[in-house]
This record gives structure tokens, C-alpha cells and sequence, in this order.
């Protein structure tokens, strides 16, 4: 029997850094992590294309809370205690300096995971952690002394006083089994921040290109967003269909990921607006071809297709644009409509709604309101973000959270 102070299980962003920091606020503490796998911090090394989205520029906790379609009243508490700012100062003392790019979104200055990774392993190393992998624990059971023993499948056992359970998101239900058998209710997992499939759609020969800002509509899921969007070879990617699909995640699911999802390209036009700015292109340039004259910014190759599928002929001038042209040209800028059939994982990186019922936790504390002792951190807890950066954040703040309590009480 292996036996710790405080046994973590997960070694991703939330273990690491509930880990790190217990043994570091509570000197003499032992610390344990157990994963699962073969490999630590995985999702922190795929996230943001490989560079890790750290956190959010986003320093208003009022705000900060509105990025959570899941989880946002707790995380209220919790951000209160553990800020943006505060994460951005963590690993800022630990050498680590962050950059945040044109959306908000936060990077180390390196431009790579690795960074963030080698901080957390030597954090850890430093404060004494142990960790051990290939780990799979099956049960949890309480002993005569109500300390925790954990077996594993292969029949090892491990036992501590305080236990965190940072094991992330989970896309099937019964991985959440050993959680039940101990009393908590699971909220029934289903994907969140996916891109939206639009097979068979002619628009998707655009793959690569990007506009800096759209608005993206699901009258069936009653939601609109708006943030920068990409063309890709099997549909629509980009921060404004990733929000859609965190806020939508439940609806959709029952839509069985399929929907029509309308954009605007041109989210800051009204229809009034554009009808003055073709009026102006034919009275000022009248000569010139409505397909190499785009009065907006966009790129080339979009207007070229919008031009294209109006029923616009190459050689076709402003001055002689019809009406019939005119009106389909700006009803696909402000709301073309797509048929999603299907969802892709973003960047492979797989975020859930659901977990840990969320009035089953005192997140004064992160501990367990049906078993003493027992805390949990990061996404296993019904909690979910509009982008990786809020994910990580809810992992920072709550990791820090349970360590900071473990042993006050």
C-alpha cells in the first residue's frame, strides 16, 4: 500500500496545479498525483495548436463568468479568490511570461506548450510531488480511520486523508462510475467546443480562409455569437462557432448535431447600411467589375464567391448590377445559411459539458458536500468554458482553491 497525505488523481492542467500548490502552501505536506495514462499534462500540450491558451485577457469577474455557459454563478466564488490576474502573476514569478493576442486570448511568449509544461513538472518536482502513472483507479472506499483507500485495476491499493479528483472531462458516462458508487450525481457528459460539419457545401473549397469577425445564429438553439471565423475543408471553425457550440452543447447534442446555422460576414452592417454602401459603388464606380471591387474588408476569394453564387458574371459592372443580384448579394453577406450535419473535435482538443452535479460541491472550498475530505478541480465538475483559455482558467482557480483549504479546517 502506497500511502500519501493527499492523493490527486489526473495529472493534467488542474491535478498539476492542485498539487503544486498543496504541497507548497502546506510545508511537510506529501502529495501524490495518479494518472491514468502514460502521459501527463496532454491536454495542456495540444491546446491552442500546440502554444497553450493559458487564460483569458479578461479581468472583470463580472464578465469573466459570462464565458461559462456551465458553472457560471459558482465560479463567481471562486474567481473571486484566484483571478486572471492572479494565474498571469503564478507563472509570471516562475519565469514564465504571457502574451495576449488581438481576441483576448493569452500565450506564453514562447509560443509553445512545452513552456508551460516544464514549469508545472519543475514546480512540482520542487515542491516534492510524486507522481505515478498508468494509475487506473476503480474504487474508493473509506477505512476504520475514515482516511481514503484507492484501488486500482491491478489490484494495487493507495491511501490518504485528503483526496482531489482532477481527472478533466469525460465523453462517456460510466467513466464516472467509481464517482457514483460513492454518492455524487453525475451530469450526463455530452462535447463541447466542436466545429460544425457542412458537407457537400461549395463553400467549403474556401478552406483556409478567415474573416476577422462574424455573427453566427442557431434560431433552433435560440443563440447567436460573434467572433472570428474560418473556412475549413469539412465546414466552419474559428472562436464564433467554438462559442456556439459550448453555449448550444446540450441543445445541439439533441439535435443530434444537425441544424442550419446562419452567418453574417459582415456582423457591423445592417441591411440598410450595405444597401447605401452598393448605392455609393454604383454612383462612384459605376466602370468597374462588381467581382474585383469589394467595398468592404473581406477577403478576395469570400466576395469572389459571394459574387459568384448571387449569379454575378465576371464581367458584370457596378452600373449594371440588377436588382434580383443586388438583393441576393447582400442577403448571403448578412445571412447565409448552412446545413450542419455533423461536429468535429477542435485541434483534437476534447472539452465536455457535464460531470460532478454542481450543487453537490461547497466551492468555498471545492470539497465534496456528500463525502468529507474529498475535492474536486477542473472539468470533471460540471463546469465548461467558451474557449480553452476559460477551461484552463476554471483549473488555475480551482486547483488553487482546494489547496489553499485543504488544511485550514
Amino acid at each position: 500500500m502506497v500511502s500519501a497525505d493527499v492523493i490527486i488523481i489526473g495529472g493534467g492542467a488542474a491535478g498539476f496545479f492542485a498539487a503544486i500548490n498543496s504541497a507548497q502552501l502546506n510545508k511537510n505536506c506529501s502529495v501524490l498525483i495518479l494518472e491514468k495514462s502514460s502521459k501527463l499534462l496532454s491536454k495542456v500540450r495540444i491546446s491552442g495548436g500546440g502554444r497553450c491558451n493559458v487564460t483569458h485577457a479578461c479581468f472583470d469577474n463580472d464578465l469573466l463568468v459570462k464565458s461559462y455557459p456551465r458553472g457560471e454563478k459558482e465560479l463567481r466564488n471562486v474567481f473571486s479568490r484566484f483571478t486572471t490576474k492572479d494565474t498571469i502573476e503564478w507563472f509570471e514569478k516562475r519565469g514564465v511570461q504571457l502574451k495576449t493576442e488581438a481576441d483576448g486570448r493569452m500565450f506564453p511568449e514562447s509560443n509553445t506548450s512545452e513552456t508551460i509544461i516544464n514549469c508545472l513538472l519543475q514546480e512540482a518536482k520542487g515542491a516534492g510531488v510524486e507522481i505515478k502513472l498508468n494509475v487506473d483507479i476503480q474504487e474508493i472506499t473509506k477505512d476504520e480511520q475514515h482516511y481514503f483507500v484507492l484501488k486500482d485495476i491491478q489490484a494495487e491499493t493507495y491511501r490518504c486523508k485528503k483526496l482531489i479528483v482532477a481527472t478533466g472531462g469525460n465523453p462517456k458516462e460510466q467513466a464516472y462510475d467509481w464517482l457514483k458508487k460513492i454518492g455524487h450525481t453525475i451530469v450526463s457528459p455530452v462535447p463541447s467546443l466542436f466545429t460544425f460539419n457542412i458537407p457537400n457545401n461549395p463553400i467549403t473549397q474556401l478552406m483556409g480562409v478567415a474573416v476577422p469577425s462574424a455573427k453566427v445564429k442557431i434560431k433552433a438553439a435560440k443563440l447567436e455569437t460573434e467572433g472570428p471565423l474560418l473556412i475549413t475543408h469539412w465546414g466552419l471553425s474559428g472562436p464564433a462557432v467554438l462559442k456556439a457550440s459550448a453555449i448550444g452543447a446540450r441543445v445541439l447534442n439533441e439535435l443530434n448535431y444537425h441544424f442550419t446555422a446562419s452567418v453574417s460576414w459582415l456582423p457591423k452592417h445592417t441591411e440598410e447600411k450595405v444597401r447605401i454602401e452598393f448605392a455609393n459603388q454604383r454612383e462612384e464606380h459605376a466602370a468597374k467589375v462588381v467581382s474585383g471591387n469589394c467595398p468592404f474588408e473581406l477577403p478576395k476569394r469570400l466576395w469572389e464567391y459571394f459574387v459568384s453564387t448571387a449569379g454575378i458574371d465576371k464581367s458584370i459592372r457596378w452600373a449594371d448590377l440588377t436588382k434580383k443580384n443586388n438583393n441576393d448579394l447582400i442577403q448571403s453577406l448578412l445571412n447565409n445559411e448552412y446545413e450542419v450535419k455533423g461536429k468535429t473535435t477542435f485541434k483534437e482538443e476534447f472539452v465536455t459539458s457535464g460531470g460532478i452535479k454542481l450543487n453537490e460541491i461547497n466551492f468555498a472550498t471545492m470539497e465534496s458536500k456528500i463525502v468529507s475530505n474529498l475535492y474536486f478541480a477542473g472539468e470533471v465538475m460540471n463546469i465548461d468554458g467558451i474557449t480553452g483559455g476559460f477551461n484552463f482558467q476554471n483549473a488555475w482557480s480551482s486547483g488553487w482553491i482546494v489547496a489553499k483549504g485543504l488544511f485550514s479546517s
